[in-house]
This record gives structure tokens, C-alpha cells and sequence, in this order.
């Protein structure tokens, strides 16, 4: 699976993580649009939140380290509301649609 955004093609891995991380706002709207989500505020405050814990750490939290990090900058976020956004798994799901790399075993940190 590959996305195209702007006319280039990103390239991935065999479940659509991108191989290298993209930091375009176009990208995240070409990898919503494939995982059937439309993007609301709260989708950007996990996006934003991810791709800086993705440049400071070099990989994304685990679920349970992003619910606690989160609580900080997403009013009410808890266990419900980021499986709300991100049905299929927020801490997998939620750095798809940031254009962030798969993160790697049971999650981050």
C-alpha cells in the first residue's frame, strides 16, 4: 500500500506505516482518508503529540505512556475517547495517520 500525496508517491511498509517519517499535513489527511477517519481537533492533538514524542525519543509512547501524556494536552483523554479516534488501536493507528514509521514491538517506551 502507498500513498500519494502532491504526486509522490511515499512508500511503505506491507500494513501502510511509512517507511521514513512525513511530517506534511497533507500526509496526514491522504492516510486518514485511507483508514476511513475524518480528522477533528483531537485527532491533530494526538498527531502533534506523537510526531514530537517521535523527534524527541526516535519512536512513539506505548499505549499506556500516551494516555498518561496526553492527559496533559487533551481535555477528558482517557482509554475511551483515543479508541474513539482511533478505533483500530490509537498508539499503532494514531502514528499511521501522524506519517510516522510502525512503532516497533508492544509499543515505544
Amino acid at each position: 500500500m502507498a500513498y500519494v500525496v502532491n504526486g509522490e508517491e511515499l512508500e511503505t511498509d506491507a500494513q501502510g506505516f511509512l517507511l521514513a517519517a512525513d511530517y506534511r499535513d497533507e500526509v496526514v489527511h491522504a492516510i486518514a482518508q485511507a483508514e476511513g477517519i475524518t480528522l477533528t481537533e483531537p485527532h491533530w492533538t494526538v498527531v502533534r503529540y506523537l510526531r514530537d514524542e517521535y523527534r524527541e525519543h526516535g519512536h512513539t509512547p506505548n499505549f499506556r505512556n500516551m494516555l498518561k501524556g496526553l492527559g496533559d494536552v487533551l481535555a477528558g483523554c482517557d482509554s475511551k475517547a483515543l479508541y474513539d479516534l482511533f478505533p483500530v488501536g490509537p498508539a499503532k493507528q494514531g502514528a499511521k495517520v501522524a506519517g510516522l514509521p510502525q512503532p516497533l514491538g508492544k509499543g515505544g517506551y
